[in-house]
């Protein structure tokens, strides 16, 4: 993952991701437990990027940091409905690999930059 990702570009994958949870919601089957997976799975999968794109409009530096840790938090949460879809075989695995690898790295990039944010820069 290259340091040099701009602003836009992350905006970018936090689309695409929301996308492909989208798609993934609609894979998921129609009964009882895939309906309410698929709800949860919605919100918490769409909403990094617009929470992201608030956070680059921020007033502050502690602004920008709560903005993106809430889009952290739900990051996290998508990776958990992942693992549950996966763990009640409400799809296959290999369905789920790739964008549970982009979740990983997401929220890799959302807590490199909420650190910084919160550190000024300086090097812990």
């Amino acid at each position: 993952m290259s340091d040099d990702l701009s602003p836009e570009d992350l905006e970018d994958r936090l689309i695409d991701f929301a996308v492909r949870v989208g798609k993934v919601a609609d894979a998921l089957p129609d009964t009882r437990m895939g309906r309410h997976v698929t709800d949860q799975i919605v919100r918490s999968g769409t909403s990094p990027a617009p929470n992201y794109s608030e956070g680059c409009a921020a007033e502050s530096r502690r602004d920008f940091a709560h903005k993106l840790s809430i889009g952290l938090k739900e990051l996290r949460e998508t990776k958990t409905w992942l693992r549950f879809i996966r763990k009640a075989d409400l799809l296959p695995a290999h369905r789920l690999s790739d964008i549970t690898d982009e979740a990983d790295q997401l929220c890799a990039i959302l807590s490199k930059s909420i650190h910084t944010a919160r550190t000024g820069g300086r090097r812990s």
